[in-house]
């Protein structure tokens, strides 16, 4: 092939530059020393310290980014972003799994916990409950063991997680120097309650590790687990034996006996523990004598957990009231009038002690639920042939304490953030008056005002709190403040909160831009889970369910003019059809007897 000369010599050009060219390392840099005789600018201490204040309002500007919510809305925010799994109970886990084998393991967790498979293989959903039944005890007995080690490898974490996000409210939300020692769990299965609670109450005089807490630093001295289930039981028994617990007394029973009531010097230092178990008992009557248990035990907070499902709900409301009639009674009951104690409110999370608002709504069944998070851990990960290192637990809790509810508390401190006193720093440099500059000669005389024909007149200033008084009053507050039951709806101009209120309704707040920054930015900022500490510019407004489900609502033009279904279009009734609508009645029916009896059964007494 045959190129033009002139091409043919800029190609030669080029390539001949190419093949010469050598690329050239930069030499590192050094810091050089400059001695003293260097004819170095001298910084005069003044131009120094001028230096200085830039940096230092750009710093103090960026640690402000963490203090923009007022001190109000950080209290009632404050939740566990994303819970980790702690070392120590990753390496008791681990041992167990080093011992078993994994495809056994892998089968067991798709047995017990798999909830739907796609198309493709593909798992779609877990889930942590527990509710495998079989025909015979001896067969419960042959898989107990397999049972369990799946179940420690897939629920325990998530379990963990609820568990530690309960207590870790009950922490912000008592006294600081509540110091739990005692813990009576039902339903342990293997131990999620026992290491979340060794974790959660540290004692402030060990090492400070905050990231990894340790059950030899826990102020938990007693922990007593009541479980039927035997190979759920050896598990967590293995898992304790894995980890040096110091002076720890673990008792694992079969049932709640007359020895593990409290005594009175023990009661404000104990805990009654129940999570993911209600839902597990088979009737209502099991479901209410566990929580009399509970009651029984003289234990001064009782929680109670389950999964955020229908039943899981309904459960935890039912034994909510439950638990609040048994308070009640004492109340009213002449042979406890000795009692110090006496007594019950809701702690978290409703605002008041009335009948919840969701339960007897009437219409369509909602969930009062909430979510956390936890940061999966690598035997997670390997068991559910998952790369993704997060997942959320869904869960319902009721926490109660005995005694009276705290009075209300309008004290009104802490509204106001880092936002709001920039805007009235604005706002008052706006409104200050003009200052006039004028000519002053030689000749006039100047003068100066001595300290007693200056004004008087300042005005008296309120106590400033400490940061300890500030959150003791907000922790009196926070007992009627609003908690959001569902996620906050966030638009340009508005913020819509739907929160259970202390007047024991669902209201919808709505929180403008006009009501001011620091209200606006806190509810932007708030999240599901929250309680609000603003009240709302406008009047909120109750939401209801309507009771009349399946019929339409007036005015929808249902049956007037022509009708949108032709005779024509209609489907045809056959023998199929009609068996199949048959069954669906008869299955609801049998849904709503088993209602009836579950109200029955809450309401009679044992």
């Amino acid at each position: 092939m045959q190129m033009d000369p002139s091409l043919e010599a800029l190609l030669r050009d080029v390539d001949v530059s190419l093949k010469n060219f050598k690329g050239h390392n930069k030499p590192p840099r050094a810091l050089e020393v400059i001695p003293e005789s260097s004819s170095a600018p001298e910084v005069l201490a003044d131009e120094w310290t001028s230096m200085e204040l830039l940096p230092e309002e750009d710093t103090h500007d960026d640690l402000e980014q963490g203090h923009r919510k007022s001190p109000a809305a950080k209290f009632g925010s404050n939740q566990i972003g994303s819970v980790a799994l702690p070392l120590e109970l990753q390496h008791s886990i681990n041992l167990l799994i080093s011992s078993l084998n994994k495809s056994e393991l892998r089968s067991d967790a798709l047995r017990l916990f798999q909830n739907a498979e796609s198309q493709d293989g593909e798992l779609t959903h877990w889930d942590s409950s527990y509710d495998t039944k079989y025909k015979s005890r001896k067969q419960a007995a042959a898989h107990g063991a397999r049972d369990g080690s799946a179940f420690a490898t897939v629920a325990l974490p998530a379990h963990y997680a609820a568990i530690m996000a309960v207590l870790h409210h009950i922490k912000t939300r008592v006294d600081p120097a509540w110091t739990p020692k005692n813990v009576i769990d039902w339903g342990s299965a293997t131990g999620s309650g026992l290491w979340a609670s060794l974790h959660a109450f540290q004692q402030s005089t060990g090492p400070a590790d905050v990231t990894s807490p340790t059950a030899n630093n826990s102020t938990i001295k007693s922990y007593i687990g009541i479980d039927k289930r035997e190979g759920l039981i050896n598990i967590g028994k293995t898992l304790v034996n894995n980890t040096p617990t110091n002076n720890l007394r673990v008792q694992w029973q079969k049932s709640f006996k007359e020895e593990n009531i409290f005594i009175s010097d023990e009661t404000d230092k104990s805990i009654a523990l129940s999570a993911f178990m209600l839902t597990s008992l088979p009737t209502a009557l099991q479901q209410k004598a566990m929580v009399e248990e509970m009651w029984k035990s003289g234990a001064q907070t009782i929680v109670l957990i389950d999964h955020n499902s229908k039943q899981g709900f309904e459960a935890i409301a039912r034994a909510r009231e439950h638990i609040l009639g048994l308070g009640q009674a004492e109340l009213e009951d002449l042979d406890t009038q000795d009692r110090h104690i006496r007594g019950a409110h809701v702690l978290a999370p409703c605002p008041h002690d009335r009948p919840c608002p969701l339960l007897h709504s009437g219409g369509a069944p909602l969930v009062c639920g909430f979510s956390q998070r936890i940061q999966r851990p690598s035997f997670v990960r390997l068991t559910k042939h998952s790369g993704v290192g997060h997942e959320d637990i869904g869960y319902s809790y009721v926490v109660i304490r005995r005694g009276p509810r705290p009075l209300p508390v309008n004290s009104m401190v802490g509204r106001v953030g880092t936002i709001g006193k920039r805007a009235s720093d604005k706002a008052r440099l706006a409104n200050a008056p003009l200052k006039e500059l004028h000519v002053y000669s030689e000749g006039d005389a100047a003068q100066l005002l001595v300290p007693e024909q200056q004004e008087t007149n300042i005005s008296v200033t309120e106590k400033v709190l400490t940061p300890t008084e500030v959150e003791e009053q907000l922790r009196q507050e926070a007992y009627h403040w609003p908690r959001l039951v569902f996620p906050p709806l966030k638009k340009s101009g508005h913020i819509i909160l739907d929160s259970c209120t202390a007047e024991g309704k669902i209201m919808r707040l709505t929180i403008p831009k006009s009501q001011g920054k620091q209200p606006f930015y806190d509810a932007r900022k708030s999240s599901w889970g929250d309680l609000f500490p603003h009240a709302p510019k406008n009047k909120p407004l109750e939401r209801y369910q309507p009771k009349d489900q399946g019929k339409s609502a007036s005015g929808t033009g249902g049956d007037i003019g022509k009708r949108r279904d032709p005779y024509k279009n209609r489907e045809r009734q056959d023998y199929a059809t009609v068996a199949k609508n048959m069954r669906a009645e008869r299955k609801l029916s049998k849904k709503q007897y088993a209602r009836y009896n579950d109200d029955k059964a809450w309401e009679t007494e044992l």
